[in-house]
């Protein structure tokens, strides 16, 4: 009976780190092949993964094995300067898996500087694309948090977020930011 409850929890676990391209992850995670490390959060538990020297997925969660790299506690680091209004921009070696498009994406993102929103719309017209493909590669995009996926907003509200706690979640990355308060009250109908 323990073990079957174990095995219950174990999965439940696993099922809380849930996100893009998990599956690889967790297959990488069981065999010890990728390190991560957890932290609790403002917004929640985060675990941070790595494979060879790079971060490769930020998930919301706490991961089952914790290994403190150099890599992963520096990021650790970062994150929790990030948190605490000290550090408005990532120095990290990132290596997310995506198509190229997602990647474009990813790399227009870090462009938005701390505290600043862009539409999804002026990212699309940027990659010469359109809206919604925009937001499906925000959605897909896994490392949020280290890549601003929360600074790609609607022409009427936030949009989306794909991370745990949603626009909540995304409201919150932005007023820790000090957005303007259009942005991170315009869910709320103030």
């Amino acid at each position: 009976m323990t073990k079957e409850r174990n095995r219950r929890a174990d999965e439940t676990r696993c099922l809380c780190l849930w996100g893009p391209g998990m599956l690889g992850r967790l297959n990488n995670v069981a065999q010890g092949l990728m390190p991560q490390l957890s932290l609790h959060s403002p917004v929640g538990d985060l675990t941070v993964s790595q494979e060879d020297d790079v971060l490769v997925a930020l998930d919301f969660g706490w991961g089952r094995d914790q290994v403190p790299t150099p890599l992963l506690k520096e990021t650790l680091k970062q994150l929790n300067a990030y948190f605490d209004g000290k550090l408005t921009a990532f120095d990290l070696p990132l290596k997310p898996s995506g198509t190229e498009f997602q990647r474009r994406v990813w790399r227009q993102m870090t462009k938005i500087p701390y505290g600043r929103v862009m539409t999804y719309g002026a990212v699309a017209s940027k990659l010469k694309s359109g809206a919604r493909p925009v937001g499906t590669a925000c959605g897909r995009n896994p490392l949020p948090i280290i890549i601003p996926c929360h600074r790609i907003v609607g022409t009427q509200s936030l949009g989306g977020y794909s991370g745990d706690g949603g626009l909540k979640t995304k409201g919150a990355l932005l007023t820790l930011e000090g957005a303007d308060e259009k942005y991170t009250q315009m869910e709320l109908g103030i």
